[in-house]
């Protein structure tokens, strides 16, 4: 007995064959054509890389402290204190001071004396950006003296006395 072939059923797995292979085509396609992107040549390289430090190293703010109420042939203490609002850490070496006055017949140099300077070496550490610069009271301090003159020193009388403060 001969079978009698469909020619339907041929023509479907003529169908199924032909995707078939149209996949395995491309499979194999993928599977070469993959392997080159695993591809690399070797070889050496070489590079640099810079950055230039900061200029500037900051500076500091400096503030002196005394007490009101001086009369004349008194005294007070003079504390000084630094904030540094940089990250990098600072050193106080000397502070030099000079004085004024808000009253105008009351002549700072005529009336008043100050040590020149303070030396303290006190190192202030730099602040990180995420905070706040905070005062670091400064390691040595000085006196304001209010002379006792032969001349009249009412226009010193409620004056307010300024230091105008630099360090190195």
């Amino acid at each position: 007995m001969t079978k009698k072939t469909i020619p339907e059923a041929t023509a479907g797995t003529a169908k199924q064959l032909r995707v078939r292979s149209i996949a395995l085509v491309a499979a194999a396609m993928l599977l070469v054509g993959g392997g080159g992107a695993y591809a690399y040549w070797s070889t050496t390289g070489s590079g640099t890389g810079a950055a230039a430090n900061a200029k500037s190293n900051g500076s500091l703010v400096l503030s002196a402290h005394l007490a009101d109420g001086l009369t004349p042939g008194a005294s007070v203490p003079v504390t000084y204190s630094a904030k540094n609002a940089g990250t990098s850490s600072l050193k106080v070496a000397t502070i030099s001071q000079t004085g004024s006055t808000d009253a105008p017949g009351c002549v700072f140099a005529d009336n008043f004396t100050i040590a020149p300077s303070v030396v303290s070496d006190t190192r202030v550490m730099g602040t990180p950006r995420s905070q706040t610069a905070v005062d670091v009271t400064i390691t040595g301090a000085s006196t304001l003296m209010f002379l006792d003159t032969a001349d009249d020193q009412d226009a010193c009388k409620g004056a307010t006395v300024t230091l105008t403060l630099k360090s190195n």
